[in-house]
């Protein structure tokens, strides 16, 4: 996909929000909006390894994200995280305007396809997602991703920390992050599919799984790259670059388009 002196170019999409408060104070109320970015650590950490970022935040998907193949082109991976799969199939030229547009997740599909990359990490509108919202398992991606999905919400809440188990510490996507992982607070529940591998995992459920799809490569991460899954422990822990830069750069070093 790329030359080897050239940098391995991402997209990432979604970790951001808006937050609308109601402050009640006695007989007077007020509002108050805040935009958050929950992925800031996780983009300099990229960038800061070499990788060519591009970010489109959550609600910049149904009127910024590629909506053709040629665009999507332009990246080796998309990295897909906490942003249900309504925001690319209700565009804003079909939601607002009726109008007839590309199934932006078929064009994803076509793309990994084709030998890019594809990473979904988890969270609360990754995968199947809270209260089966995100419907991923109902979309184009279903069959491109490494893990199946289930019908419901799939979230898995351990407040009490869990230990996830590395099981395939040889595999380049780990990088240096092969044993003694810090605990996380959750995570998306999935099965991995035949073929695909389980290289981390808590129990008998996945953690982190990668696979092929046509000439591409897949990567599905249960649980979170920031708050509230991912806790100060693990975004701070010394192999957290390491991880997540070996994880795009895997999945970026596929065939060639």
């Amino acid at each position: 996909m790329n030359a080897k002196s050239k940098s391995i170019r991402v997209m990432v999409v979604g970790e951001s929000w808006v937050k609308h408060t109601v402050h009640l104070k006695g007989f007077d109320q007020f509002h108050s909006t805040e935009f958050e970015e929950g992925a800031t650590r996780f983009l300099n950490i990229l960038k800061e390894t070499g990788l060519d970022v591009t970010y489109v935040r959550a609600h910049e998907v149904s009127s910024h994200f590629p909506s053709s193949i040629e665009e999507l082109k332009k990246f080796d991976v998309i990295v897909i995280s906490d942003i249900g799969s309504n925001s690319f199939l209700l565009t804003d030229a079909t939601f607002l305007k009726s109008k007839r547009v590309p199934n932006l997740l078929r064009l994803v599909s076509e793309f990994v396809q084709g030998g890019g990359g594809l990473v979904m990490v988890g969270g609360y509108l990754s995968f199947t997602g809270i209260d089966g919202r995100a419907r991923y398992g109902m979309s184009p991606l279903a069959e491109v991703l490494p893990v199946s999905l289930l019908d419901h919400d799939d979230r898995i809440e351990v407040p009490e920390g869990l230990n996830a188990t590395v099981v395939d510490g040889d595999h380049p996507a780990l990088g240096q992050a092969t044993s003694d992982w810090p605990i996380l607070l959750g995570y998306n529940r999935f099965r991995a599919k035949a073929g695909s591998t389980t290289l981390v995992e808590h129990g008998e459920d996945p953690i982190l799984v990668v696979g092929q799809f046509g000439r591409g490569r897949t990567v599905a991460f249960a649980s979170d790259l920031a708050p509230h899954w991912a806790p100060r422990e693990f975004l701070e822990w010394s192999f957290y670059p390491s991880l997540w830069s070996s994880i795009v750069n895997w999945a970026g070093s596929a065939e060639s388009l």
